[in-house]
């Protein structure tokens, strides 16, 4: 098995297994599980996205199109003067 992606929460994981299987492509989701094991405490590092390591290559390509680290969109209120929010 073959680590093709970590996941910052269960959605990206989850998004990108099921995109791998459209492809054809078995993916497994690992430390899933774990979530909320300790607690209020956030745990990092834990859920990755695993396929056939034959299936890597090809899996990496999928995993790259999906642009799940893209740019975050700015705040709604940097365009508009009467938010009425002030800067902290």
């Amino acid at each position: 098995m073959h680590v093709i992606y970590k996941a910052d929460n269960l959605f990206d994981a989850h998004l990108v297994k099921h995109a791998l299987e459209d492809a054809g492509i078995p993916a497994f989701v690992f430390g899933e599980q774990l979530l909320g094991g300790m607690g209020e405490l956030p745990l990092f590092g834990v859920l990755r996205v695993c396929v056939p390591d034959l299936a890597a290559p090809e899996a990496a390509q999928i995993v790259a199109g999906l642009d799940l680290a893209g740019p975050a969109d700015a705040p709604i209120w940097d365009s508009d003067e009467d938010a009425g929010l002030l800067p902290a």
